[in-house]
């Protein structure tokens, strides 16, 4: 009992310590996943879009503050369909929202820019 104690007297402040720290660097947890990685990847490069998905994004009064605040944030990558592994740029198709997808985007990351290639309203 008594190591237990002890244990919990450093464990404790130590765990507030630590959450202040790593909470003022600005640090998170969140972008472990794949399917965070790309999305954060692609919101920190140059946006380009193809002829086509400029035509698309009118005609479905999509903004690009509505792209990147929404769509591409809560938005979820289809692995299946997507082919994360060709180079020099890995293309990705992106449902939003993830339940009942309204809007699929197909997507390419390349090293300096976020090129978009397509804009689908599914409903």
């Amino acid at each position: 009992m008594r190591k237990a104690k002890f244990f919990l007297l450093g464990l404790i402040p130590g765990l507030v310590i630590v959450f202040f720290i790593l909470n003022k660097k600005g640090a998170s947890c969140s972008g472990y996943l794949p399917n965070s990685r790309v999305i954060a990847e692609s919101l920190s490069k140059e946006f380009t879009y193809s002829a086509r998905f400029k035509t698309e994004m009118d005609l479905w009064k999509v903004d690009e503050k509505f792209l990147k605040d929404s769509i591409l944030t809560k938005g979820n990558i289809d692995f299946d369909r997507s082919d994360a592994q060709k180079k020099p740029c890995p293309s990705y198709i992106l449902n939003y929202p993830k339940k009942n997808p309204r809007y699929e985007i197909g997507f390419e990351k390349c090293e300096e820019t976020s090129y978009f290639q397509s804009l689908k309203k599914l409903r």
